[in-house]
């Protein structure tokens, strides 16, 4: 019988009380259980507060709150909770948004691939309970993720890719030492597929064919055929072109940045978001956010004192080797 792994749940949460409050619930029942759950208050102004307080007073197993002083994006509040997590000992992390939900057995259903990989995801249903498409991988000369069609799961079950998702990486411990926490910097938007991109450079990223998320929070979206297309944010749409400056300098790090096809690929990515702003929301109000994001990725881009996150090591995190 296959051995339960240790591990520690990390959510990171910004005034979504309710669903919050929800997650925190599905997580109490899993069987088998976490080892212990680090969430992350990115400064909430909402009831956060008290639904954490009333969680933790019942909650079945080592629940610790991190309650920033500002609000740091979800980059940054994973950042954090990640590292706390390494603190704390974590041998496995599984990050989460704060507005899914974890199917019972989830635990479980990973179980048997932990041998083989150190970065995996499993498969997530919508709020319907329709499965969610999720399925990219990470082109390098644009410096863009594309969606694969079909069926990715016909014959294996294990789907390699190279990007990572945050709404339900499990990760590690070892791989985060070696690769460094996950990058602040980008706030929101394009975080997690660098971060899986970076585990990629030394060893498989995978998804399993095993649903153990649902998403509880319903979007906009259209069917394009090839893939779904989800309603977003002003800032999502600025973050996303900013942060294109520092994918850009992690793609230079690792000798696969091409100045002319990331041009395009940025020139996608807007037009991307163009229909986005035209066939799901029905407005054109986020092109200045466009043109703002893309203006800053230029400043990222020329800054000399930019560095890569570095590695870490058991000592420089506290948790035991």
């Amino acid at each position: 019988m296959t051995a339960q792994p240790s591990v520690t749940v990390v959510v990171t949460t910004f005034n979504r009380a309710g669903y919050l409050s929800r997650l925190l619930d599905s997580l109490g029942q899993l069987d088998p259980a976490p080892a212990a759950v680090v969430v992350v208050d990115n400064a909430s102004t909402d009831s956060t507060g008290e639904v954490l307080e009333a969680a933790a007073a019942s909650f079945p197993v080592p629940l610790t709150v991190h309650r920033l002083g500002v609000n740091a994006g979800g980059s940054g509040g994973f950042s954090a909770g990640v590292e706390r997590a390494l603190a704390d000992g974590a041998t496995w992390l599984w990050l989460m948004d704060d507005d899914v939900e974890v199917l019972p057995g989830a635990l479980a259903a990973f179980s048997p691939w932990l041998e083989h990989y150190r970065c995996l995801h499993g498969r997530r249903l919508d709020h319907t309970g329709e499965p969610f498409f999720w399925q990219h991988r990470f082109n390098p000369f644009l410096g863009v993720h594309f969606p694969i069609p079909g069926n990715v799961f016909a014959s294996s079950p294990v789907f390699r890719t190279n990007v990572a998702c945050f709404e339900g990486v499990l990760l590690h411990a070892g791989v985060v030492r070696e690769v460094g926490l996950p990058d602040p910097r980008f706030f929101i938007n394009g975080d997690d597929t660098t971060y899986g991109w970076l585990i990629s450079q030394r060893e498989p990223v995978v998804y399993i064919d095993e649903f153990v998320l649902r998403k509880a929070r319903p979007q906009k979206q259209i069917d394009l055929g090839l893939r779904h297309l989800n309603d977003s944010s002003n800032l999502g749409r600025y973050c996303g072109m900013r942060n294109r400056g520092h994918l850009a300098r992690y793609l230079m790090e690792y000798g696969q940045f091409n100045r002319v096809g990331f041009a395009l690929g940025t020139a996608l990515t807007a037009a991307k978001e163009l229909v986005r702003l035209i066939a799901v929301e029905h407005t054109l109000s986020g092109v200045g956010s466009l043109w703002h994001g893309w203006r800053e990725s230029r400043f990222v881009l020329r800054d000399p004192d930019w560095l890569p996150m570095p590695a870490l090591t058991p000592r420089a995190t506290g948790a035991a080797s």
